[in-house]
């Protein structure tokens, strides 16, 4: 039986890798890596994978006339044209919900982490420091002010958790969600100046590229904290940098980076951070999970069956 064949635009995750081998046959980026093999394989291309952090520019995808889905594993997909897939008719999947909770644990994982200074802690008993008198005091958590930039579903269950640590919420977002109960901020800025602990959750792209500048860690001060569980986009890392290194703010704990998985030596030095190398969706039930639901949405894109998790923006096969 010959197999479908579909394009893979990144380095895939092993259990996706596996899981599409099974009924498709999968060339790893042949467009990068062999051009003229590409141009004669292009017109057999059913399907594309990707990561979340691929990008599937809509020159590729309209060198790919029987191509009829894009399935990206991971919940973002800010490197996806999306509009030109849509002109192309091509579907574009994620995998949402299933990585909610493992994100939003990170989320707190590192608000716990950074305030009470738990990594810092682990490297001063393993130093020998303690011989020399106690470590200096940290910050409180519980009953503190959390601020959350996007109130998505991962947003959404950070605030729950937060709940359970009797802080108060707040949050920015396109658009105010007053069934949520939290208290409404119009800018990223507003909000800033207002807590303790700043959550970043926000989707990738254009859109919110830097929205965390230099003037929204000037507000948030420096007795609070920055946590980006998001994009590394989203804050401008040099602004970031230097509000660390000048005390603007008192410190950040970061799981993604502007360039990743390179991380600047200048934040790796620094005291006041806690780096953490994109895992906020790394479990083994989570990435199992994920896996799964693109896979599933490659068979049903590709079959022409209805999509189990399309984009919010895609308008074919939803």
């Amino acid at each position: 039986m010959i197999k479908p064949d579909i394009l893979a635009v990144a380095k895939l995750h092993p259990l996706y890798q596996e899981a599409l081998q099974r009924v498709f046959t999968v060339h790893q980026r042949t467009h990068e890596t062999d051009p003229a093999a590409f141009a004669e394989l292009a017109p057999r291309i059913v399907g594309v994978a990707a990561s979340g952090e691929s990008v599937v520019s809509g020159a590729l995808l309209a060198q790919l006339p029987n191509a009829k889905v894009v399935s990206v594993f991971g919940v973002g997909y800010d490197g996806v044209d999306v509009q030109a897939a849509n002109a192309c008719g091509i579907a574009v999947t994620h995998t949402p919900d299933v990585l909610t909770d493992d994100v939003a644990d990170l989320a707190m994982g590192l608000v716990l982490s950074i305030g009470r200074r738990i990594p810092q802690a682990d490297r001063f008993v393993r130093a020998g420091e303690w011989l020399n008198g106690p470590i200096a005091l940290a910050q409180k958590v519980s009953g503190a002010r959390l601020g959350i930039v996007g109130l998505g579903r991962i947003g959404q269950a950070i605030a729950r958790r937060a709940s359970g640590f009797g802080m108060s919420i707040a949050y920015t977002a396109r658009s105010s969600k007053p069934e949520s109960g939290y208290t409404f901020y119009p800018t990223a800025q507003a909000l800033a100046a207002q807590v303790d602990y700043l959550v970043v959750i926000t989707p990738g792209g254009a859109g919110t590229r830097h929205l965390i500048n230099a003037e929204v860690l000037s507000a948030l001060g420096p007795k609070s904290y920055l946590i980006n569980v998001a994009r590394g986009s989203v804050v401008d890392e040099e602004a970031l940098i230097r509000a660390l290194e000048a005390g603007t703010i008192a410190g950040a704990a970061l799981d993604v980076f502007a360039n990743e998985p390179r991380v600047p030596e200048a934040l790796r030095k620094l005291p006041n951070v806690v780096l953490t190398p994109h895992m906020a969706s790394a479990t083994l039930q989570t990435r199992q999970a994920m896996a799964d639901l693109a896979f599933a949405n490659m068979q049903a894109g590709t079959a022409g069956l209805p999509l189990h998790s399309p984009v919010p923006e895609c308008t074919v096969g939803a």
